[in-house]
């Protein structure tokens, strides 16, 4: 068994030129199963010997330790791609993992700023101090273009198309896609190359960053992290907003503001419209609440109408 997931990693990187967070989640994912197969059975089973009674039996576990659905989902889906590959390699005639049915996911409709909350932390990074210009231009290309923080710290100075104000962004996959940078995000862009060290002294990578460290690195998401909780704080905002938060906003402003879905899941850089619909929810929530308040009539008026 070990030896497939071996391989099984190894096929999600080369072939499939999956994320490292992706190939992460996936061996942690195996790595559960086997503990499960080693408490349970005293021994890890090889992937001919893994049946599906043994599979309902690993999720019946999965239940019953309270992980949440969406967990339960994303460990199914691991361990259907997982003996796809083993089925594909011959270590097993039959797809044991087919037959699991995922968990219906709660509908969770994803936390969003105001464009008022979203010009107060734009506005927290200090203006006179080098990585407070770099703070506040990273804010604003996340807002701007929708950006993953991943997607923003892969950014390299020949990813910004200045003449048609656009970046060019690698998201998930490596799939390519361009995003927008408004006159805001621009001029932030600017402000912040004007200070950024010209030479830095890092590795080959570190040197085509847009985005540097005090020490000349390319940034990386957890310092991301670290930097948007301090201003979140700053700006007196809900503990609860993340960096994904801004891609959030971004997307339901658009939507506010007229765009049409298929648009929005362009720029998302969504593979599935599906993904993108999750939006038209907040604003539909969004409406419905201000007519409630605002309507003497609309108690019963919108019952169904986010059915």
């Amino acid at each position: 068994m070990h030896a497939a997931i071996d391989g099984f990693i190894r096929y999600l990187k080369i072939e499939r030129n999956s994320s490292e967070l992706t190939l992460k989640s996936y061996a942690e994912d195996l790595e559960s199963l086997l503990e499960f197969f080693t408490d349970g059975l005293g021994r890890v089973p090889s992937p001919d010997e893994v049946t599906v009674s043994l599979l309902r039996a690993y999720v019946s576990y999965l239940h019953e330790c309270e992980y949440a659905r969406s967990t339960i989902a994303r460990r199914l889906a691991c361990l259907r791609s997982f003996f796809k590959y083993c089925s594909r390699e011959e270590l097993v005639e039959t797809n044991p993992a087919k037959a699991l049915r995922t968990p219906r996911a709660g509908r969770k409709l994803p936390h969003f700023l105001t464009t008022e909350q979203v010009n107060a932390l734009l506005e927290a990074p200090p203006s006179d101090d080098p990585l407070g210009i770099r703070d506040r231009a990273m804010l604003e290309v996340m807002y701007s273009g929708g950006l993953r923080v991943a997607e923003l710290v892969a950014l390299n100075l020949d990813d910004w198309d200045r003449d048609a104000d656009v970046l060019r962004v690698f998201g998930k996959g490596k799939k390519e896609r361009v995003s927008p940078v408004g006159s805001f995000a621009a001029a932030a862009l600017e402000r912040w190359l004007s200070f950024r060290d010209p030479s830095p002294k890092g590795t080959a990578s570190d040197q085509k960053a847009i985005f540097l460290n005090r020490f000349g690195k390319r940034l990386t998401t957890r310092s991301i992290g670290r930097m948007l909780e301090k201003h979140i704080k700053e700006a007196g905002l809900d503990s609860i907003t993340s960096p994904h938060t801004l891609r959030h906003s971004f997307a339901t402003h658009l939507l506010d503001g007229g765009a049409d879905l298929r648009s929005v899941q362009e720029l998302l850089g969504h593979k599935s419209l599906t993904t993108t619909q999750i939006y038209t929810h907040v604003s539909t929530k969004r409406l419905k609440e201000t007519y409630e308040q605002s309507h003497p009539h609309a108690a019963q008026s919108l019952q169904g109408m986010d059915d």
